[in-house]
């Protein structure tokens, strides 16, 4: 008779509060990713349009994961940044980004964490590996782009000139993280063309593109093989942008590896466990299929 006891697989909880989320993929790699270390992972939609809540109603809903004995929770647009007053302490990334997008419950503590600013280096890295950050352009100054902006002045960029539709916004980022990075020149952009004549590099932090916002975020024209071009967008992977981008000839990263890596950081944050960050890249690439 066998009388070595069973395995129980160790238990977690965890969610993802946000508004319209129904379409996300991280929960599906997180619990993939969780079957492979053996652990019973649930992850739970916390959507804040299907349930009639809003952003008000967000210090309730972390009381309750938290009283509800949650690892933690994941935390998207638009909570990002009152998420921050919900903490007892915040990671160096994200007393910078003064927005987070990760909550570990440790003991009586809430610790919040940004993991997509770590997301996009660790895909640009992979995907752009040599290419030159002399001289960086950026198209976007939301929460992503704040979260964007800080990866490539952490990379080493030298030069970072942010374009947006609200000026006011792209000085506000521009005076949120120039103090922070005293090695890269942030500015806010006026002329997008004179801008891409002499950059390197082009990163998108805009939502055109998206399949709610078709359509290309600067005239195609502006584009030239001797940029390289970096997508945030990754519903659908193959934007409009990705595809002017490639036919140009430029090296190009699309958004796939931002969305993968956010969840591999996330995942270890969550559970002390390093992730197979392939295994999880190859998951995801089988659910957008």
């Amino acid at each position: 008779m066998n009388t070595q006891a069973a395995i129980v697989p160790r238990q977690l909880h965890v969610g993802l509060i946000g508004a319209g989320i129904g379409r996300s993929l991280t929960p599906a790699m997180h619990m993939r990713e969780g079957e492979h270390c053996d652990l019973s992972y649930r992850y739970d939609f916390i959507d804040l349009d299907t349930r009639g809540l809003s952003v008000s109603d967000l210090p309730a809903l972390v009381d309750e994961a938290e009283a509800q004995g949650f690892a933690g929770l994941n935390i998207t647009h638009p909570c990002k940044q009152a998420a921050v007053a919900l903490v007892d302490e915040l990671s160096p990334d994200a007393q910078t980004l003064r927005s987070i997008n990760t909550v570990v419950f440790q003991g009586n503590r809430r610790i919040g964490h940004n993991t997509d600013w770590w997301g996009f280096a660790e895909s640009f890295r992979r995907g752009l590996a040599g290419v030159s950050l002399a001289r960086v352009v950026q198209l976007g100054a939301g929460g992503a782009g704040v979260a964007v902006a800080h990866a490539v002045a952490e990379m080493g960029a030298q030069s970072l000139e942010i374009f947006d539709l609200d000026t006011l916004r792209a000085r506000a980022l521009v005076d949120q993280l120039q103090p922070a990075h005293a090695a890269c020149r942030f500015s806010v952009g006026h002329d997008l063309a004179a801008a891409l004549d002499v950059a390197d590099g082009l990163v998108h932090a805009t939502p055109t593109g998206m399949a709610a916002h078709p359509g290309l975020p600067l005239d195609a024209q502006l584009l030239s093989d001797r940029l390289w071009v970096a997508e945030i967008v990754y519903f659908p992977i193959e934007t409009e942008l990705v595809k002017c981008a490639r036919q140009t000839g430029c090296r190009v990263l699309d958004g796939g590896g931002m969305a993968v890596f956010q969840a591999v950081k996330a995942f270890e944050l969550f559970t002390g466990i390093r992730p197979a960050a392939e295994r999880m890249m190859r998951h995801f690439n089988s659910l957008r299929a």
